[in-house]
């Protein structure tokens, strides 16, 4: 594993590169997330593939990347690397990366073999009257409350995670490497590297701009698959994706082909060793 910095607006987009082989997959994480968090699945790609995982603005190593934020934004972003790498390229992301991921590929088809989108991606069903602030503040309010604290050292930090009801039966070495990735400051306030401002901005684009996620499925120009969980954020069904929206998706969008991953929940399909070494395979094998 190694760092690299790649230019886009404003700046330079941070990434990890796994690997040294020629072929390539790009891999965009979720919206409290890091590139750290696809360290499972680069470690089961063929040896002549590299896994290039970037940090998105707001997060990570590009935490002091500034905005604008949204999901048009990190599309932007992933093409930008796209073509700095060398395109076309295999694009996989998870959770919001997901719908990144998926605007990129349709914004520009070109720089891109494949689609593999992990639990993310479909445009989730809102009250048809909704204020954007109130679900904002149901919906990701508790992670932005997370951003916000501090913790006495790392390995607290990594305690709290740990403990986490979606994590804690399933505990391994790549969810501490994530959580120690995000972990700054000095000891007595150690915190997330990740943007709360960040976090607002793309939570309210995702929810106030669902239905266009909706036209980008439809217009998919490349086969995707979508890899989903039956279980949530906590451990608990139903899933990120409930099966009735996964099946009206599938009628709508004839490139897009689901594949529920059994016994996994909305992290554990991409931190642990058999679903990462599927989204590998959906990345790397047979089109």
């Amino acid at each position: 594993m190694r760092s690299i910095e790649i230019p886009v607006p404003g700046g330079s987009l941070h990434a990890l590169r796994f690997g040294d082989g020629e072929k390539i997959a790009v891999a965009a994480h979720g919206i409290t997330a890091s590139a750290m968090s696809f360290r499972a699945v680069a470690r089961r790609l063929p040896e002549d593939w590299s896994l290039v995982a970037v940090d998105l603005r707001g997060r990570g190593g590009s935490a002091g990347l500034p905005g604008p934020y949204g999901m048009d934004a990190h599309a932007a972003d992933l093409a930008a690397v796209a073509e700095h790498l060398g395109a076309p390229v295999a694009l996989t992301g998870q959770s919001m990366g997901a719908y990144a991921a998926l605007r990129a590929a349709v914004r520009r088809p070109e720089l891109f073999s494949r689609l593999v989108l992990v639990d993310g991606g479909l445009p989730l069903p809102v009250p048809a009257e909704f204020d954007p602030d109130k679900l904002l503040e149901l919906t990701i309010g508790p992670a932005v409350a997370r951003l916000r604290e501090t913790y006495p050292s790392v390995d607290a930090y990594v305690a709290f995670f740990q403990a986490h009801p979606a994590l804690a039966g399933d505990w391994n070495d790549d969810m501490a490497a994530y959580v120690r990735y995000d972990a700054t400051g000095e000891p007595g306030a150690i915190r997330s590297r990740t943007s709360s401002e960040a976090v607002y901005a793309d939570g309210r684009d995702l929810l106030v701009n669902g239905a266009a996620f909706g036209d980008d499925l439809v217009r998919l120009p490349l086969p995707a698959t979508l890899l989903y969980a039956p279980r949530g954020m906590f451990g608990q069904a139903p899933g990120m994706l409930p099966q009735p929206v996964v099946d009206h998706w599938a009628a709508q969008a004839p490139l897009l082909r689901p594949e529920l991953v059994d016994d996994t929940n909305h992290y554990t399909i991409l931190m642990t060793d058999r679903p990462a070494a599927l989204i590998a395979e959906r990345l790397t094998g047979p089109a």
